[in-house]
Formats: structure tokens, sequence, C-alpha cells
């Protein structure tokens, strides 16, 4: 598979790097945040992350003024597994060397994706990116075992929280699986395991022999 980098022109249609502002003092807090050294975790929102400035300056800037929460998605992973989107941008700074495999979403059809379709971005460490409502993106991938990802992700707030419990109007209602989250998993992945509705086809693609 192809690696590109999120400085490279491909990554336009997908999202933009973030310029103009000091991760700094959030890359430092991100070291202290749990890294699993054989699995994944995620958690919608760290205090020891919003409480500093940046959260001000990134609401404001790239959100508008909208409340927003900053959590992490940290450990280990080498697979795409799945694809999700949000009605809305998400941000990801990274505290070490990352990889993101992206897809498009105008490239789904009726609710199915071809993971041939997806393209591979390497993220440096200490860099951030704005990922656009239109990219498709999951867990991210490590490039280096020893110290695996850690990424800082930013989102409205409440987002990947309870699903809203309504009456279904559309098809794209069977895909949403959390709060303002809507989940295409490949048949192999423990989401599909679980219940989720499949929404990929082809390779449940794994990086692990570029690593």
């Amino acid at each position: 598979m192809k690696v590109y980098s999120v400085f490279d022109k491909e990554f336009a249609e997908f999202g933009q790097v973030l310029n103009g502002f000091d991760f700094s003092e959030l890359l430092e807090k991100m070291k202290d945040l749990p890294n699993p050294k054989d699995s994944t975790v995620y958690k919608m929102g760290e205090k020891k992350l919003e409480k500093l400035p940046i959260k001000k300056q990134l609401q404001n800037s790239l959100f508008g003024g909208m409340d927003i929460q900053i959590g992490y998605c940290n450990g280990r992973n080498t697979k795409l597994n799945c694809l999700e989107y949000h009605k809305n941008s998400e941000l990801n700074i990274c505290l070490y060397d990352t990889y993101l495999i992206l897809g498009r979403l105008c490239d789904v059809n009726d609710f199915m994706f071809d993971t041939a379709n997806c393209k591979l971005f390497f993220v440096p460490a200490g860099t951030g990116v704005e990922l656009y409502e239109t990219a498709l993106h999951y867990a991210p991938c490590h490039k280096n075992a020893d110290t695996g990802f850690i990424v800082a992700v930013v989102l409205p707030k409440g987002t990947n929280g309870k699903r809203p419990t309504f009456a279904k109007n559309t098809k794209a209602d069977d895909y949403l699986t959390c709060n303002n989250k809507w989940l295409l998993p490949h048949k192999d992945s423990s989401e599909a395991k679980k219940g989720a509705i499949v929404g990929l086809t082809g390779e449940n693609i794994d990086i692990q022999s570029i690593l």
C-alpha cells in the first residue's frame, strides 16, 4: 500500500495540517495518558487536556465557538477494521509518528465502501491535522511498536457518547452506533461480530508489512 504524507497534495481532499497553534503543552500532557501495549483505548474527554489554553483556541478557530471535547485514542494497531464519519471535522494531534487509513464519504455506495479506495497517510510526531466531515477514518495505526500511538482527538462535545433513541427514518439510522458516529465495519472486525451492520467490502487492510 502506497504511503503518503499529510504534507502531500493527496491529503487535501481529506483534511489539512494545522498550522498557527502551539501544541507543546498539550503534547507534554499526552505523555502521561494510558498507552496499552496490545490494544487500543479511547476516551471522549480528558480533563487534564481540556484544562489547557489550547482548548479555547481550537474551539474558536476551528469549531466557530461550539463547545468541544479533547479526548484521546492510544495504543497499538495495524488494521483498518472499520471506518466512521461524523457531521463535523475531527482534529487529531499525534504525540508519536502515526499512520491514518482514510477514505472518502463520496465513495460510499448504499452504505457500502470498498477498502481498495482507502489511502494511507503518515503523520509525523508532534503534528496536528483536521479531518474533514467527508473523510472516513477510524483508529490510528502505530509506526513504532515500542511507542505505539498517542493521539489527542478533538470533536464537538458529546460526540461518541450514548446513541440517541428515536424511531428510524432513513437507512443511515442503522449505522448510527453512538452520538454523532456513523460506523461502517468490516465483516472481520470485532464491531461486526458484536452486531454492527457490515459496511466495508474488500480486504481488512493491515499495514504490518510496511512497519
